[in-house]
């Protein structure tokens, strides 16, 4: 594991053999399961000439799969890792004010890939769960909003009735016409107006602490509330005996949203 001068730690959830990264609040046992990522939850690429996408890795819980071999670099935790041909690397790196995803992709083929992706899945429970998104926000040109804010009926509705959904909010994708689609089972709602950033954020249930993921660019921002799950995962094009890199930035600090804000226009240029 690793710790921060605050006392955050990062460390390996080792009851899945698969990549699963726990933050633990200072002071807290490092058991405290607040805040789980998984490291990541796919890698999926769209090869040049295909309209659709194909998963090369897809994580599975509990003791499946291969486990990686985990190695430790100052404040970083990394593995490595083939996928068909692509040589991938992950690394999260505990900072002062939280963890830097860092994702490399090395394609050892001939095949070129219009777009591949590995998605940062971090997981919300205890004070940070929010299965109504009361407390989860994104940023627009006039200021916060909430990410389900235009579905006020979710506050009174029985979870039962209202759930499974997915909310999504676009960055640089086009707003979907269609607000609300209903597909195998899953209600997604479609945020009216694009954010100005990539970013979600969401507060402690006492408001004293924010998790926040934020990326340089991504096409939108969603959560699974039952998750409370974050989603901002940029997407790279891979050509044959390339290189690309990715990162996501989660924030994990005492302050409110606008503290937030100004780490992300800070820290969001030095992203790749």
């Amino acid at each position: 594991m690793v710790r921060n001068p605050s006392g955050s730690v990062l460390s390996i959830a080792s009851e899945n053999t698969q990549p699963t990264l726990r933050v633990v609040l200072p002071g807290r046992p490092v058991t405290d399961q607040t805040i789980e990522v998984i490291f990541p939850e796919h890698v999926t690429g769209r090869k040049r000439g295909t309209t659709s996408a194909e998963q090369l890795y897809l994580f599975r819980p509990g003791a499946q799969g291969d486990a990686p071999a985990w190695r430790r670099s100052g404040n970083s935790l990394e593995y490595e890792r083939d996928f068909d041909g692509i040589h991938f690397v992950a690394r999260a790196t505990l900072e002062s004010d939280g963890i830097l995803f860092h994702y490399e992709f090395s394609n050892r083929s001939k095949t070129a890939y219009d777009m591949i992706y590995a998605v940062t899945d971090p997981r919300l429970t205890g004070i940070f769960h929010d299965a109504r998104l009361e407390r989860t926000y994104v940023h627009h040109k006039e200021g916060f909003d909430l990410l389900a804010s235009e579905t006020p009926v979710r506050l009174t509705m029985p979870l039962d009735q209202w759930l499974p959904a997915r909310y999504l909010a676009s960055f640089t994708w086009p707003v979907p016409k269609q607000r609300v689609d209903r597909r195998d089972g899953v209600t997604y709602y479609n945020k009216s107006h694009a954010v100005d950033e990539p970013m979600l954020a969401t507060t402690s249930k006492d408001g004293q602490w924010v998790v926040a993921s934020f990326s340089r660019t991504t096409g939108n921002v969603w959560s699974n509330p039952e998750l409370t799950c974050q989603h901002v995962d940029p997407e790279v094009a891979l050509p044959p005996g390339g290189d690309a890199i990715m990162e996501v930035k989660m924030l994990v600090m005492r302050g409110t949203v606008n503290d937030v804000l100004r780490k992300v226009n800070a820290q969001r240029p030095t992203l790749k």
